[in-house]
């Protein structure tokens, strides 16, 4: 065998080798931009929940708000009731007036209260949803890692494992996904 062929022998056994690791580098070409997907879903997932809770926070401040308005109207209205004032009908029309009032913010407050928790059960599942996105992120991120071993040990078991943990990531942001 000549020197030309022992090397023309070289580069087709590396170039063999080469094209035998395209669907490893295109796995994970492909495990990287579900990464990126993946992490994008998670960060917006994140915000939404930041954001609902501050919403839900906003709603509770006005509901304490208003029960401290009513309870203080309340207040006044059996102080009212109580002293000895010079104008018994104007203070009876107003302790009246304010018993209207009372009615009115007592349905608003059930209804900011209902608000409020409704409110909180968003932001719980939009917690839940981040975390299947946060476990899908993290396992399409091991899957990568895990098959890019193969293409240093040119060992196939690491492609396939790094496959599986993938598919699971893939379920899990699925999953969260169809959580609504």
């Amino acid at each position: 065998m000549e020197a030309n062929e022992a090397q023309e022998l070289q580069e087709q056994q590396e170039h063999g080798g080469e094209s035998s690791l395209r669907p490893v580098a295109f796995t994970m070409s492909v495990l990287a931009v579900l990464v990126a997907v993946t992490t994008v879903l998670g960060h917006r997932t994140h915000t939404e929940a930041v954001l609902r809770q501050a919403k839900a926070s906003d709603t509770w401040n006005e509901y304490q708000a208003k029960k401290n308005r009513a309870y203080d109207t309340d207040l006044a209205t059996k102080l009212l009731d109580e002293l000895a004032v010079a104008d018994k009908d104007a203070a009876k029309k107003t302790a009246k007036e304010w018993s209207e009032h009372q009615g009115k913010w007592a349905d608003d407050l059930k209804e900011e209260q209902k608000e409020a928790l409704a409110l909180e059960a968003e932001v719980k599942q939009a917690e839940i949803r981040a975390n299947f996105f946060d476990f899908g992120e993290a396992l399409l991120e091991i899957g990568l890692v895990v098959s890019s071993v193969t293409l240093l040990t040119r060992s196939r078991i690491y492609w396939y494992l790094g496959i599986g943990a993938s598919i699971v990531g893939v379920a899990s942001v699925v999953w969260g996904m169809l959580i609504k």
